[in-house]
C-alpha cells in the first residue's frame, strides 16, 4: 500500500465529544442562550465550529458567530482539547498504515489543537505531515483544506485517499478527484457514509477498507455540494 492517507480527528482518531460540547455550552451560557439537546450537540462533531455555532445560534451574524467563537475557545484551549480519548486500536491500526503508506493528518479543527492533540497520545511521529484549520477560517471548508494538504506535500490529489467519518470527508475527497473511507466508530452513520468507497467498522477492519478504496479508479473532479444537514 503506498497511496497517501490523509485522515480525520474528532470520531476517526479520537472521541473530543466531551471537550467540544462542554466548551459549545460555555460559550452559550456566557451568551445567554438556551443549551441544546446532546443531539443537536453530537451534529457539531466534525464541520466546521464556524458552520455548526451559526446553526445553534440561528443566525447569518458573522459578529455573533466570532463571539461565540472566541468564547468556545476561552474554554477550549484550557480544557477542552484534553477532555479526549483515543479509539481503542486506532493506534495500532494508524502505526500499521504508517509503515506502508505516508500518513497525513487533515482535520477540520485548528491545527493549534490538533498538533496538541496528536502530541498529547503519541501520534505525531506517525504523520508525514500535520494540517488543520487556520484560526482566521479560510481553510474552514475542507475540500479546500484536502487540496491545501496534497499542493504542500505535492502529492497527486485523485492517489490520495480521506479516512473519516462524517459526510463532509467523503465531498472534500470527490472534489479533488480523490477516494474516500468511511469509519463507523465514530459520529457519522452508515447512510451518511455511504457514498464512500469502503466502509470500516472497526479500527482492525481499516487498512481491508484502505485496500478495498485503493482499488477504485480515482473519481473526476466535484463540483457538488455537500448535502444538506
Amino acid at each position: 500500500m503506498t497511496a497517501p492517507l490523509l485522515f480525520d480527528l474528532d470520531g476517526t482518531l479520537t472521541d473530543n465529544f466531551p471537550g467540544i460540547a462542554r466548551s459549545i455550552l460555555y460559550a452559550l451560557e456566557r451568551m445567554g442562550v438556551a443549551a441544546p439537546d446532546e443531539a443537536s450537540l453530537r451534529l457539531c462533531m466534525g464541520p466546521a465550529l464556524r458552520e455548526s455555532l451559526a446553526r445553534l445560534l440561528d443566525t447569518g451574524d458573522a459578529d455573533v458567530v466570532e463571539h461565540a467563537l472566541a468564547l468556545y475557545r476561552e474554554r477550549y484551549a484550557e480544557l477542552g482539547w484534553r477532555e479526549n480519548v483515543v479509539y481503542e486500536g486506532v493506534a495500532d491500526a494508524l502505526a500499521e498504515a504508517a509503515r506502508s503508506s505516508p500518513v497525513f493528518l487533515c482535520t477540520s479543527k485548528p491545527e493549534i489543537y490538533a498538533r496538541r492533540i496528536v502530541t498529547l497520545f503519541g501520534l505525531a511521529p506517525l504523520f508525514s505531515g500535520v494540517y488543520g484549520a487556520d484560526l482566521d477560517g479560510a481553510l474552514d471548508d475542507k475540500a479546500k483544506l484536502f487540496a491545501h494538504v496534497v499542493a504542500r506535500e505535492g502529492l497527486p490529489p485523485g492517489a490520495a485517499i480521506m479516512i473519516g467519518d462524517r459526510g463532509h470527508d467523503i465531498r472534500a475527497a470527490r472534489m479533488n478527484g480523490a477516494r474516500c473511507v468511511g469509519v463507523l466508530w465514530g459520529y457519522g452513520s452508515a447512510d451518511e457514509l455511504a457514498a464512500a468507497d469502503a466502509l470500516a467498522a472497526a479500527p482492525s477492519d481499516l487498512l481491508r477498507a484502505v485496500a478495498g478504496a485503493a482499488a477504485v479508479n480515482a473519481r473526476p473532479t466535484s463540483t457538488a455540494r455537500s448535502r444538506p444537514r
